[in-house]
């Protein structure tokens, strides 16, 4: 009889522990529109290049908790007719100077009214962010001066 309660406590406390240790990220960003954009056209079909791209955000809202301030982002996408697939890499400076390592992809439209999203994680990050790792999404929209909004949510937890 006493191991039932026993076993009760320690799965309490172990799943409580995994459950602790997974933190929320809840981000809104503004990026205005991207400072470097190269686009090369692949020349096999109209409507199918090549872009490389480089830019900024700044957090509008951001949790207490994980308060990311400014990132710098570079981003690739093939654009083929109507859709473009990307992927690339963000670097969020935290409200401590602190730095956390992203790296994120999707495919969208060409169609800036048509909203976007994308699937993040979290390589690294430095300071009090070493060992972190992390996942989630984000969802937004483009507007006609190439500027953006975007929510970013998912969970982090850290490493030793």
């Amino acid at each position: 009889m006493k191991r039932i309660p026993l076993f009760v406590a320690c799965s309490l406390l172990v799943f409580g522990s995994a459950a602790m240790a997974q933190n929320k990220v809840n981000t809104k960003w503004h990026c205005p529109k991207e400072s470097v954009s190269h686009k090369l056209d692949v020349g096999d079909i109209p409507d199918h290049s090549y872009v490389i791209l480089q830019g900024t955000c700044n957090a509008t809202s951001s949790d207490s908790g994980f308060a990311e301030k400014t990132a710098t982002w570079t981003e690739f996408r093939e654009i083929w007719k109507a859709s473009i697939n990307f992927h690339g890499g963000q670097n969020t400076t935290m409200d401590n100077g602190d730095k956390v390592y992203y790296t994120y992809g999707g495919s969208a439209s060409t169609d800036i009214t048509t909203p976007f999203s994308n699937k993040w994680k979290i390589l690294s990050g430095i300071g009090k962010y070493k060992g972190i790792k992390g996942s989630g999404t984000c969802s937004g929209k483009n507007y006609a001066d190439g500027s953006s909004d975007a929510e970013c949510i998912g969970t982090y937890s850290m490493g030793k």
